[in-house]
């Protein structure tokens, strides 16, 4: 009688470990040793990420900082979520803020410049379906010449009242492509980066600060986060 495959022993020795696990694994050594190799960590949140521009921002601090985007409790394990586990003195503190849209960022420039840095920037960009108007934008009846003829037909796809006239793209009655306050459809968001309005502001906020003799939490950016200190 043939056996059954499935009864065939497997072992544990030569099995692979997933790719995940491999992933995080290398993201918990490399907060381990961002711990070491800089001054002081920030949690930080953020509005509208767009991932090129932190990109460039990597790029513009990578001699003196380091920034960190993974799975919460990923990075809570690399700093460690009590006095007991913690990989320095005071570091699962910022294992409570890790919630919600936020990062790690480690550094050794000094605290005001980071402070500068993280309230200057600002980053704008077209807004994403779903994104709230930050305006009401309304276009009125008539020629609307910054589109030419071919994009007639894609302006009406777009929920556009318009019509050709003498090869003019023309609108044949007063449009409003979105509200202030109210979620963008996809067909608004199209329109609006059509007509070169952009909406989105990314922003990073600072929530906490470590550092081996000092502890600090920033209410506005807490605010952003969405927590209060009870909570946290």
């Amino acid at each position: 009688m043939p056996k059954s495959k499935r009864n065939r022993p497997v072992t544990l020795s030569k099995t692979k470990k997933k790719p995940g696990s491999e992933r995080k694994g290398k993201v918990v050594d490399d907060i381990k040793k961002a711990v070491d190799q800089y001054s002081s960590a920030y949690v930080f949140t953020y509005d509208n990420m767009r991932n090129q521009k932190l990109k460039d921002l990597r790029e513009q601090l990578k001699s003196s900082s380091r920034i960190f985007l993974a799975g919460k409790k990923v990075m809570q394990i690399a700093l460690g979520r009590s006095p007991a586990d913690e990989a320095k003195t005071g570091l699962h503190k910022l294992s409570k803020f890790l919630q919600g849209d936020s990062g790690l960022f480690f550094t050794n420039l000094p605290r005001d410049e980071v402070e500068r840095l993280f309230r200057e920037f600002e980053e704008h960009d077209f807004a994403r379906t779903g994104s709230t108007a930050t305006e009401t934008v309304e276009l009125k009846e008539g020629p609307l010449e910054q589109f030419t003829h071919e994009m007639e037909p894609f302006l009406r796809k777009q929920g556009l009242p318009v019509r050709l006239n003498r090869g003019v793209v023309e609108l044949v009655a007063d449009h409003v492509v979105c509200e202030e306050g109210k979620p963008l459809s996809p067909e608004a968001a199209q329109t609006l980066r059509l007509l070169g309005i952009q909406m989105a502001t990314f922003r990073l906020y600072l929530v906490c600060r470590w550092s081996c003799d000092d502890f600090e939490v920033y209410k506005e950016g807490l605010a952003h986060l969405g927590a209060d200190d009870d909570s946290c």
